[in-house]
């Protein structure tokens, strides 16, 4: 398949032993009903396989709608899917699934959502300290708190539990190029979506993160003051505000760092796409 077949929101990309997996939402079942996700294989980011089922579920697994943004890192020699998931019976919120392999199959690993069980949560994505410490930063969403957040929580060493209560990074309103945006229910508020850590050249730590601006669906960058996980951090310029976003950062085959990002941010035209980050961004 062609990078533009390929109709994933939320692309997240694995380099491993010379190979790119890439991970996203589900295109068709990203806003109801859904069973699981696929990962795409490739070795030069526009050709890719067929999409291979890495998780589905057996009709055991507690989530039934809403299988939001697959992350999958290496961990202690194996791979964890940090991923969003949501029923009737309990609220949106991020859960961890283990396999041997990028490809999967995998497994759920913790016992529901490891994000609190009162909260609508989304996006978790994974972060080791500089201590070796696991965490996993996730939105407190919009729609339950209105000025949606990016929170932080410790966790166990084993990724199956929280090790921690969440701490506040901040929260949308905070980026002056935020707008708020409305919601069916007739609420309206600012969005958070999608964090990513990533530590720059010069040992900077870096949260990406998405919300809604001007020019529709905006990728948001924070930097760290302290270059710590409790922050504080302060907003900069967005990555890229032309419609699309919930982005990650990878470095390729040839070390460039690559920032990749779904757009348009429209149901069934969504399409990964990967960009060479440049401008006031190169010590990345």
């Amino acid at each position: 398949m062609k990078r533009n077949e390929i109709n994933i929101r939320d692309p997240f990309v694995l380099l491993h032993d010379g190979v790119y997996y890439l991970y996203g939402t589900r295109g068709p079942t990203c806003w109801g009903p859904a069973t699981g996700f696929d990962v795409y294989t490739g070795t030069d980011l526009e050709n890719w396989s067929d999409p291979i089922p890495c998780f589905e579920n057996d009709g055991t697994f507690w989530a039934d709608r809403n299988y939001w943004a697959p992350e999958v890192h290496p961990w202690q020699g194996a791979f964890y899917m940090f991923a969003s998931f949501k029923s009737d019976k309990r609220r949106r919120g991020t859960a961890i699934l283990r396999a041997d392999k990028p490809e999967g199959p995998f497994v759920p690993w913790s016992d529901g959502p490891v994000t609190p069980a009162d909260w609508e949560c989304l996006d978790g994505t994974f972060y080791a300290d500089r201590e070796g410490r696991p965490w996993i930063v996730f939105c407190h969403e919009w729609v339950q708190v209105g000025d949606g957040e990016i929170q932080a929580m410790p966790l166990t060493d084993d990724l199956r539990a929280p090790a921690g209560e969440p701490r506040l990074l901040f929260r949308a309103s905070e980026a002056k190029w935020a707008t708020p945006v409305q919601h069916s229910s007739g609420i309206s508020g600012y969005v958070t979506d999608g964090p990513f850590l990533w530590r720059d050249q010069e040992g900077g730590l870096l949260c990406l993160w998405s919300s809604f601006s001007k020019t529709r669906y905006t990728q948001g960058l924070a930097l760290s003051e302290s270059g710590e996980i409790t922050g504080p951090f302060r907003q900069l310029a967005p990555l890229f505000s032309r419609d699309g976003g919930h982005g990650m950062l990878f470095r390729d085959k040839n070390g460039e760092v690559r920032l990749a990002l779904h757009r348009p941010n429209e149901h069934l035209l969504e399409r990964p796409v990967f960009l060479t980050v440049n401008g006031h961004k190169e010590k990345l």
